[in-house]
């Protein structure tokens, strides 16, 4: 493990796994002992509160660090708040406005600590691990539950209803960033491997495609951006190579298979039917006001049925102006990311934007407080200048608290 670059309290990591709890969400498969709906979201939401509480509390003195991401996300707030007025979605509008409000809170009380280092990285591994192990344990105690005919066999949450698709994100981007650690030397191989092959197994169990091609494609625009600096990363490059090609030959049948998943050819080039969602969406017919802002947060759904894109949803519910608000997001961070000098942050962050840039065209949340929000969070992180150190003879002997961070680039 690596030293953090600033001494960062423990409660920020027991925030950071409430902000994961809280976007857990509240639909999904049966579990093994029925949760009801309202219990679901009274433990979620009060994650988030107690989130909130336990960041200002850490951080009294409100030392934030602004940047762009952060001033973008808040920005955010203001298309949402301004459609969710009109009461189309209902009332329930106003209530996600407050707990996205909420959310981008927390983010900016934890912003104190964003430098640059992994200290993030390592609590969302371990949040997420956390999660696929209560996945994992459903499996065994209950398989039939855990791969039910509802969902075609694929691996669904036992324990608390999670889908195949956030499984699959979850182990997805656990391992990306793993794998980015053990390539910077940050982690050993045993421990890494601890995280690592369960959690491919169980991304294979829930046969998602799009964490699947998030994870290659990340990984691999990720491993790039170290391997002009790193001996590690070019043997890794190579061997990933050569296994890629030795898997396409001999086993294309079977990944052909999976990767269908049983469905017809029709079904499939259908997107599992999303595309009809999507035409109907873009031809039903809009106000200027619709356009401009949306109709207000929802549960990113249309005629009854889920959207599954991020930028249709943000475009049904916060209009082009939050489309060009989270596409804003996308493109600073990004840019930010390819600006920097190579490095084991800049790979993790590129991972992280990248992935969540693959998952949007076939998973909503972008526009709403959610797992990929939390995944630019950290990108966001990663990107922030460290904080300049302060000499110690200019330090105030009776100073507790540490010096404020100056304002970083995009954090």
């Amino acid at each position: 493990m690596d030293r953090d670059r600033t001494t960062t309290p423990k409660t920020v990591g027991i925030v950071w796994g409430l902000l994961v709890l809280n976007t857990l969400g509240s639909a999904g498969a049966k579990t093994i002992v029925p949760l009801p709906r309202s219990l679901i979201q009274m433990v979620t939401m009060g994650a988030l509160v107690a989130a909130f509480a336990l960041a200002l509390a850490v951080n009294l003195r409100l030392r934030l660090r602004a940047g762009a991401f952060m001033f973008l996300l808040t920005l955010l707030l203001v298309p949402s708040v301004i459609s969710s007025a009109h009461l189309e979605s209902g009332f329930g509008a106003l209530f996600r406005c407050a707990r996205l409000a909420l959310f981008i809170g927390t983010l900016w009380l934890l912003s104190r600590w964003w430098d640059g280092g992994t200290t993030f990285v390592r609590h969302h591994i371990r949040m997420y691990f956390a999660v696929l192990g209560s996945v994992a344990a459903g499996l065994v105690i209950a398989p039939g539950a855990a791969l039910p005919e509802l969902y075609g066999g694929r691996l669904v949450g036992a324990l608390w209803p999670l889908t195949p698709p956030q499984i699959g994100q979850y182990a997805a981007v656990i391992t990306g960033l793993t794998v980015l650690l053990v390539l910077g030397r940050r982690t050993d191989r045993a421990g890494a491997a601890l995280v690592i092959v369960p959690s491919l197994v169980l991304l294979a169990l829930t046969h998602t495609r799009t964490a699947t091609l998030g994870l290659l494609i990340g990984l691999a625009l990720a491993i790039g951006s170290l391997v002009l600096t790193s001996a590690a990363a070019r043997r890794f490059f190579t061997w990933a190579v050569l296994c890629a090609a030795v898997a396409a030959v001999g086993f294309t049948s079977a990944l052909q298979a999976w990767f269908l998943r049983g469905q017809s050819q029709e079904h499939f080039t259908s997107l599992t039917g999303r595309a009809k969602v999507w035409d109907a969406l873009l031809a039903a017919p809009r106000t200027t006001t619709e356009q401009l802002l949306g109709v207000g947060l929802g549960d990113k759904s249309f005629g009854g049925l889920p959207i599954d894109n991020s930028w249709l949803a943000v475009y049904h519910e916060q209009g082009l102006t939050g489309v060009s608000l989270v596409a804003a997001i996308i493109i600073v961070l990004g840019g930010v990311a390819l600006l920097r000098p190579p490095s084991l942050s800049r790979a993790c962050a590129i991972f992280l934007i990248s992935y969540c840039a693959i998952a949007s065209y076939t998973e909503a949340g972008l526009g709403d407080a959610s797992p990929y929000l939390l995944h630019l969070a950290v990108a966001a992180s990663l990107l922030a200048a460290p904080a300049p150190a302060v000499p110690l003879d200019a330090r105030s002997p009776s100073m507790t608290h540490p010096v404020p961070a100056r304002r970083s680039e995009v954090t």
